[in-house]
């Protein structure tokens, strides 16, 4: 790796399996090296994969594959800004597709875990809206959502 700064996100044998998904699913994104173990670990065996190096839009990560001790939690998200409804849609599609789940106000997580604030630039604008009523619209309707319907926020913050 380059980057001095890595994100280290820790899997129960599945790093690799979220990190060729993240690849696949986002721009500038890709798999990098993949460490296999030289001996035998608590969570794994000789050979298995240790960690993978990857990058989620353009954001260096490190996928250590360490066991089931610990669990992701949404005190970490990846937030991802979308341009419009297709985008916002295709990313929200793809992690609850993939055996995530549906969360509230733009939040999902992934079949690992893992917390994704799907967020339409639409929506950050509506909710910093200088009129404090329309802001307030905005984020009402927002709180009323789990996939972020754009048309809907409009709606609210012309009201």
């Amino acid at each position: 790796m380059t980057s001095k700064n890595t994100i280290c996100l820790w899997y129960d044998g599945s790093a690799l399996e979220a990190a060729t998904f993240y690849a696949d699913t986002f721009p500038d994104s890709a798999v990098g090296a993949i460490l296999r173990a030289p001996g035998d670990y608590p969570a794994g065996k000789q050979g298995d994969v240790l960690t993978v190096e990857f990058t989620v839009l353009g954001i260096p990560c490190l996928g250590l594959n360490g066991g089931p001790q610990f669990r992701h939690s949404e005190a970490f998200s990846f937030q991802v800004a979308t341009e419009d409804q297709a985008e916002t849609d295709r990313y929200w599609n793809a992690i609850v597709g993939n055996g995530g789940q549906e969360s509230a106000c733009g939040w999902c997580k992934d079949k690992w875990g893992l917390s994704w604030q799907i967020t339409p630039r639409a929506l950050t604008e509506a909710i910093a809206d200088p009129d404090p009523a329309a802001a307030r619209r905005a984020f009402e309707a927002m709180m009323q959502m789990g996939r972020i319907d754009i048309a809907a926020i409009e709606a609210a913050r012309k009201g």
